[in-house]
This record gives C-alpha cells, structure tokens and sequence, in this order.
C-alpha cells in the first residue's frame, strides 16, 4: 500500500511538472507574438474597463510608460473618470477620457495600429468606446485575467490565475527587455496589484506575487506612500457614506452567512459622493464572522449595480454571470440589472436564498 501511494504521488509531480512546462511554453508563444508586433514602431492605442480600477489604471500606465521607451506612439484612453488616488502614477495626464473627449478619440483611432484591451473580457466592458474598438482595422491585444474573454481580439496574454492584470504586464515587459522595467513603470505594476490583491490578502496572492513585488521595491518602489496615497487619502464625506452604509444599511441574512448593503442615489447625493467613495465598503459587510458571501448593491441613474465579494469556496463569479449580467473571478465580482432598487434587491434575496447550503462551511 505504501509503494502504492509512493508511485501515485510521483506521477502527480510528474503530471504537475508537465502542467507547468506547458503553461511556459503557451506563455513563451503568447508573449513572443506580441513582441514580434512590437518590433515595428506603431500608434498604439491603451484602453481599459468602465469605473477603472487601480489595476485597470496601474497596468494600462505601466504599458504605456513601457511602449514608450519602446519609440511607439501611444495614447491611453479610459471609457470614464476614476478616482483622484489614482491620479498621481507616471503620465496620468496623457489619458484622455472618452466620455468628456468622444469626438477626439473617434478621430485618433482612425489612425491606430494596435490596441491593446487590458483588464476587461468583452467589449461590453467599455461601454461606447466598444464600438469603436470592434469595428478598428488595428491588431487588437487582450492582456487580462478575468474568466471566459470572448473572442474579439487577434492576440492575447491571458492567464487567469494572476493576481492582476498587471501582473501579466509585468510578465510582458520582463519578457521583452527587463532593463527597461524602472521606478515609475514599478510604482504603476505595484498599484496594480495591491489593489487587486486586497492589499496581499486574496488567495491570488502567491509566491510569484511576492518575488515580483521584491523586484518592484529593488527599483526604489516605496510601499508606504502608496498605501497612503490609496487608503489614507479619505475625504470626510467619504468616512460618513461609510459610517451611514454600516451603521444604517448592513443587513445579515442566510443565518449570518451572507451580508448585503444597498445605497440609494438619494444615499450618495446626501453624502456628497465622488467616484470611488463606495470602493471597498463590501470588503466590511464581508469582514463579520461566519458571513461568506457579501454583496454592495447601488442605485445609480440608469442601472442597479453589484459588486460580490466571498471567501473560501463559494464562486461569485459564477453567482453574478447566473443571475445579474456580470462575472469576474471567483471571490470578487461584480454586475448589474436595469430596473428599479426594489425589484433588483429582491432578486438579490430571492437568488442568494437558493445557495444558503453552499454558504455554509
């Protein structure tokens, strides 16, 4: 028996160290292909997701400080605003903003070689700036980690067991000519993954994780700041929709399994918000003992909008793609629903009442 368990073990090791020779060398031709398109001096164009985050933000200006250096034009566009503690990485200022420059961006994308779609799967994602992108003669570039892209690109880098899409950025670059990996590319890569990571906390986070951020703090990264920058940078109105959203809104339910809170666009109008108020508030519905599945619900002007956080094995992302229009990954995903609050809270209730035995582990 013990012989038995013996062979069984080393063929696992085996399998595995098959596995993981395959996944290099797809990685390895992945990687190679984008680096052959950008062997040609390009007018390359960088976009990401609605509502962009600090991967979305990090990983796009980490590509672009990149290229750059590569002697490729390149333009940075964003579907819309984001929120002011992102806006102090390299060249933030070169990214123009399609929902205040549409006609601008019509016009420069004409003359676009490549694009690159970094942190999103499917056109939807970006709202307007989608059609554009589809209907571009230019090479398109999927660099993402989120599950099942759908296929409108003509090369991609996609991995979904990163922890960030600037991980894979990282990748990339180190791939490419890694002397050229510097502070202010570092300061970008390290935003992007913090934030995705939940400050290193997600089970995303593994031993490549911290072997990249030991080379990112090589290059003079300063941990500390950034933290602040991101964190610590909390106006009062923002502590108060906090504090109203915890100590009014937080409900408990699924026999203290599940947690939800839903804001109403007279909530955020009261509170004065800014985009970016709401990040994180459904990371403490989450945080209550025993609760597994947690979920932020908003009222916004045309949708009802969700974002679902879970721990262990619960997948969210399956939960959101089931039943309001959206994915992500397994523990951290998001979607929306076009009704009226009370018709999408009580699906919330409805739907996550049929998975009440899964939640409870």
């Amino acid at each position: 028996m013990h012989c038995i368990s013996k062979e069984l073990r080393s063929l696992e090791l085996i399998f595995s160290f098959r596995l993981i020779l395959f996944s290099f060398a797809i990685n390895f031709f992945f990687m190679n292909d984008i680096k052959e398109l950008l062997s040609v001096k390009s007018n390359i164009l960088i976009t990401t997701h609605v509502n962009p985050d600090g991967d979305a933000i990090g990983s796009s200006l980490a590509l672009y400080n990149f290229l750059i250096k590569l002697d490729h034009e390149v333009t940075v566009v964003v579907p819309n605003d984001y929120p002011d503690y992102l806006k102090w990485m390299k060249s933030d200022d070169k990214i123009l903003n399609f929902s205040d420059r549409s006609d601008e961006v019509e016009m420069l994308i004409k003359d676009i070689q490549i694009i690159f779609c970094l942190d999103f799967n499917n056109l939807s994602r970006i709202n307007e700036l989608g059609k554009l992108i589809e209907e571009s003669s230019a090479k398109k570039v999927l660099i993402d980690h989120h599950l099942n892209p759908d296929d409108f690109y003509d090369l991609k880098y996609h991995n979904v067991d990163a922890s960030a899409t600037a991980e894979l950025v990282y990748d990339l670059i180190s791939f490419i000519d890694e002397d050229l990996l510097d502070k202010d590319i570092s300061d970008c890569i390290y935003t992007g993954i913090l934030t995705d990571t939940g400050s290193f906390r997600f089970s995303s986070t593994t031993s490549k994780v911290h072997s990249i951020i030991a080379k990112l703090l090589d290059q003079g990264v300063r941990p500390e700041q950034i933290g602040k920058t991101i964190y610590e940078s909390n106006s009062f109105d923002k502590l108060k929709l906090l504090g109203y959203s915890l100590s009014e809104k937080l409900k408990v339910i699924c026999d203290g399994k599940a947690a939800y809170i839903a804001l109403t666009r007279k909530d955020l109008i009261d509170y004065n918000y800014r985009k970016g108020d709401t990040e994180g508030i459904v990371n403490y519905a989450l945080s209550i003992s025993g609760v597994n599945m947690a979920a932020l619900i908003i009222e916004t002007k045309d949708r009802i909008k969700f974002s679902f956080r879970s721990s262990g094995n619960f997948s969210v992302n399956k939960f959101a793609n089931n039943y309001f229009n959206g994915g992500g990954h397994k523990n951290a995903a998001g979607g929306s629903i076009e009704d009226k609050l009370s018709v999408a809270l009580d699906k919330f209730l409805e739907s996550i009442s049929k998975h009440k035995e899964e939640l409870n582990y």
